[in-house]
């Protein structure tokens, strides 16, 4: 996606939060499309329940809308909703069970078995990793969110979420890196 697509969304998103801030809700159904599968995904990782997954979205996004009107533009939209999606899921997390571990796991209907096999070594990497460096990874990884993004989404220091990543994936490498190389280098991964 060029810069301009880019700026082009965010302008259009802009444009929807001041239409829903000046009472028409209608436009809020532009943020939710814009958002609704992102969002998903990132409470799915986190709740490993499609349907626990569907209900943090819906409930995600109900409180979106109802603190709208607290949205400032000095951080990203995106991040800002990232924010809610993030305090929901850990507390949802919390109330579900103080010792509860959550597995980030990349589950599709895959075709073919070197997918299935990299899918399953992914996911015995990911369960050794706290709720913390799980949502760390997801959002710097996958999301491709800044440290600095990261760190207003998690209540963090932007050094602090650059060390802590950093100490990831080191610690993965250390885990299984080489032998995931040895494994997947000839598949092309």
């Amino acid at each position: 996606m060029s810069s301009f697509d880019t700026s082009e969304k965010n302008a259009e998103i802009g444009d929807a939060i001041e239409k829903v801030k000046s009472g028409d809700i209608q436009a809020y159904t532009f943020i939710v499309s814009r958002f609704q599968k992102p969002i998903f995904i990132y409470c799915f990782y986190l709740m490993k329940n499609q349907q626990e997954a569907e209900d943090a979205a819906q409930d995600i996004f109900i409180k979106g809308l109802q603190n709208i009107h607290g949205f400032v533009p000095t951080v990203s939209f995106s991040a800002w909703l990232y924010k809610i999606a993030y305090n929901h899921c850990t507390d949802l997390l919390k109330k579900k069970s103080r010792n509860y571990k959550t597995y980030l796991k990349y589950k599709m209907n895959m075709k073919q078995d070197k997918t299935y096999q990299y899918s399953d070594y992914i996911n015995e990497l990911l369960d050794h990793l706290s709720l913390e460096e799980k949502q760390i990874l997801l959002l710097r990884a996958l999301e491709e969110y800044s440290y600095d993004e990261i760190a207003d989404i998690m209540d963090l220091n932007p050094t602090t979420v650059r060390k802590k990543y950093e100490r990831l994936r080191k610690k993965l490498i250390q885990k299984k890196g080489m032998s995931i190389y040895a494994k997947y280098a000839d598949s092309g991964r």
